[in-house]
């Protein structure tokens, strides 16, 4: 990626922050990083922008004409803004704007431009209730029931049209369960490590909601940057992968792990299931992005649990030191 310029949407998020700091131990000359701020942090990208040559521009991907002036001797792009699941069932006309609208406008600006490649952040979600496990990536989106899931799969669409329509070379990663230092703690929309670690840490038990029993397939951050790095890389186009571990955890697995890592011997509590994103189990085939474009998670989930904490711990010291 050296000699190159380099567009990340989203790129002051959890995703897109790793992905920079990779960009910049690999040489690369010009990050441009395109961000609203309303999930990006700054402080996400201290390292990067200490280290590399970063241009931070705060603009919105639903505005056409400030993605064609960003875009503008551009190379690859890395498009990986959106918004969470939940909010998209809380706000769903948004939803559309930022998740479809926002999606084509990337790439509209792309052909404009003359970007040779965008490597496009998809979704386990677009699977629903998966038929069979571990699940490829032939599997069918009807089972799919959520917005936020309905389009990624439009997007899938769009780039696979863009790609027939103008040659324009793309790579789609569908993420599993993401997880790792910079997640959102803030948020009205944290995930449920966040909320299980803020519970744990006040000598409270995590919340499951659900007997437990549900599964995901946990991968952890920096390996989710390294496989769009790999596809930004790889001599493959109009192609989509899953980017996972490949081990199914449960819920309860998952708080005893964290737990565990946190020094505590606290049981789960059980509340009832969330209407949202009823899927209970997830787990990816993840040969295919093993055979084309030599990825594999690396991180282990306890390893990866651990980091999380300590990040945690250190954001939440950070912040009380700011409000002595």
């Amino acid at each position: 990626m050296q000699n190159k310029r380099i567009l990340i949407t989203g790129g002051a998020g959890l995703v897109g922050s790793h992905i920079a700091d990779l960009l910049v131990k690999e040489g690369t000359s010009e990050i441009i990083i395109l961000d609203n701020f309303t999930r990006g942090r700054l402080e996400n990208l201290a390292w990067a922008k200490e280290h590399g040559h970063l241009v931070i521009i705060e603009g919105d991907i639903r505005d056409r004409q400030l993605l064609v002036e960003v875009m503008n001797g551009v190379d690859v792009v890395f498009h990986q803004a959106a918004i969470r699941i939940t909010q998209c069932a809380e706000e769903p006309r948004l939803a559309m704007e930022v998740l479809a609208d926002g999606t084509f406008n990337v790439l509209e600006a792309a052909v404009k431009t003359g970007v040779t490649k965008v490597v496009a952040a998809s979704s386990a979600s677009i699977y629903g209730m998966a038929e069979d496990f571990p699940t490829t990536e032939s599997h069918h989106p009807y089972n799919n029931r959520t917005l936020y899931g309905a389009a990624k799969t439009f997007n899938e669409g769009l780039l696979r049209s863009f790609y027939e329509m103008y040659g324009l070379d793309y790579v789609a990663l569908r993420y599993f369960n993401v997880y790792g230092p910079r997640m959102d703690i803030y948020g009205v929309y944290t995930e449920v490590l966040i909320r299980w670690m803020e519970r744990i840490a006040s000598g409270q038990p995590p919340l499951i909601f659900g007997n437990g029993k549900q599964t995901m397939d946990f991968v952890f951050i920096e390996d989710i940057a390294r496989a769009n790095i790999l596809a930004a890389k790889a001599n493959v186009t109009d192609e989509v992968f899953n980017i996972a571990s490949g081990v199914e955890t449960s819920l309860n697995e998952l708080a005893f792990c964290l737990a565990r890592v946190m020094g505590s011997d606290l049981i789960p509590q059980y509340g009832a299931e969330r209407k949202v994103n009823p899927v209970q189990r997830r787990l990816a085939d993840t040969s295919k992005a093993k055979d084309l474009l030599g990825f594999e998670a690396t991180v282990s989930l306890e390893k990866g649990l651990e980091r999380l904490v300590n990040w945690w711990y250190e954001q939440k010291l950070t912040k009380e030191a700011s409000h002595v």
